[in-house]
């Protein structure tokens, strides 16, 4: 039987110090004289003021995915001791994405075309075109400096609602995908979400439509009233069913346009700087491996991948404050037992509560808790069988997941 690895193998580091993300910081630090050793990522060194690098210290520079004005700029960095890994021509996506996306980022193209114009639909054409979940050797490096760039990105994203919030303030929230706008299993994710955002928790979801949407919904209303979180979801239950591409964006990005400003009235409570998004809607985290299904546009950041195990294992890596699971078929019983196997070792450290929602639907029609339970109980750790709960009460989850 494998045993987990080292915590010092999969602890997440702290590189921001040694990375330049942003074209006023390499400003700033060119000045010293000095860019030894740095990892400077996606910038556009060919804009004015185009940068003269002649003169600056460049040993041990990695440049991934940035654009220089010629290419003998790159040449001669190399030839002082950099390394430049330049961005994939022929790509409809960035190899080094510096920040995750947001729902406009994915949106973009909509307006003027439609679903079929979408950013994220217009990758997710790529992906499949490029041979899907198995990419020829020029695509795979693309998609692998994509991802990369991601994980880097959601380190950085995260880093400042950790510090403030620590890491048992986050949630996730798992469930079925078919799950229909506007039904009672849809609201009462929505709910979950909205509640679990207003008491200062990361709402992590995977990104796709269902209870997945439905519980980032809720989060994005965290600051208002619970009626126009009905309001909306009636809105959104006009276009219910998620393979109605067009409309069913449609309809999202209309509320989105409507309730995005904000209700004015003072948030639950003041939100960190940098943090703000986290009460907007919380995290998703898709994958390009599911684009068929519309994107899900109420995250406040999104983490999307290609490689969907890195997006699985990130997502419950995230989720130490305890994870809901909502009822689901194949993809949501996997998800179960693929954190129960981090909780019994202790991977990531403690594990908040597994709750289940709808406790006739997990003892009855699928009997997880019997399976469960024994497997807890027996963890390296002592017996962890507690942490599992079954409610068919929102509130009482809520309560479950914010006792600590």
């Amino acid at each position: 039987m494998p045993t987990p690895p080292p915590a010092d193998v999969i602890e997440p580091r702290d590189t921001s110090t040694d990375e330049v993300q942003s074209r006023a910081d390499f400003d700033r630090r060119m000045a010293g004289g000095t860019l030894a050793g740095l990892i400077v990522q996606g910038l556009r060194l060919d804009l004015d003021p185009v940068p003269d690098l002649r003169d600056v210290e460049v040993h041990g520079t990695l440049f991934v995915g940035c654009r220089f004005a010629d290419r003998e700029v790159g040449a001669d960095l190399v030839r002082r001791g950099a390394n430049v890994v330049p961005p994939f021509s022929g790509l409809p996506y960035s190899t080094q994405p510096a920040h995750l996306y947001t729902a406009d980022d994915l949106a973009t193209g909509f307006a003027d075309g439609g679903f079929a114009a979408m950013y994220d639909t217009r990758v997710y054409a790529h992906f499949r075109a490029h041979g899907g979940a198995l990419p020829d050797v020029r695509e795979a490096l693309g998609q692998r400096l994509h991802d990369h760039g991601v994980d880097n990105a959601l380190g950085d994203a995260t880093r400042t609602w950790l510090a403030v919030h620590g890491p048992q303030s986050v949630v996730g929230v798992m469930g079925g995908h078919a799950v229909p706008r506007g039904s009672a299993a849809y609201r009462m994710a929505a709910v979950l979400g909205w509640e679990l955002a207003r008491a200062d928790r990361l709402v992590v979801t995977g990104g796709g439509p269902g209870v997945m949407e439905a519980a980032n919904l809720g989060a994005f209303l965290a600051a208002w009233p619970a009626e126009e979180l009905t309001a909306a979801i009636d809105l959104l239950a006009t276009a219910p069913d998620f393979t109605d591409h067009d409309r069913y964006t449609e309809v999202a990005l209309r509320i989105r346009e409507r309730y995005s400003a904000g209700p004015g009235l003072p948030a639950p409570r003041p939100a960190a700087a940098g943090t703000e998004w986290a009460r907007s809607g919380g995290l998703a985290i898709p994958t390009w491996l599911y684009g068929h299904e519309p994107a899900n546009l109420f995250a406040g950041r999104i983490a999307k991948y290609f490689s969907n195990a890195i997006r699985e294992d990130t997502i419950l890596r995230l989720a130490r404050g305890g994870i809901v699971f909502a009822p689901g078929r194949a993809g949501t019983v996997q998800e179960v037992f693929q954190a129960a196997t981090k909780t019994y070792y202790g991977t990531d450290g403690a594990s908040g509560a597994y709750v289940f929602l709808d406790r006739a639907y997990w003892t009855t029609e699928l009997p997880v808790e019997s399976l469960l339970r024994p497997l807890l109980a027996a963890s390296p750790f002592g017996d962890l069988s507690a942490t599992v709960h079954l409610t068919d009460d929102v509130r009482e989850a809520v309560r479950l997941l914010t006792a600590m």
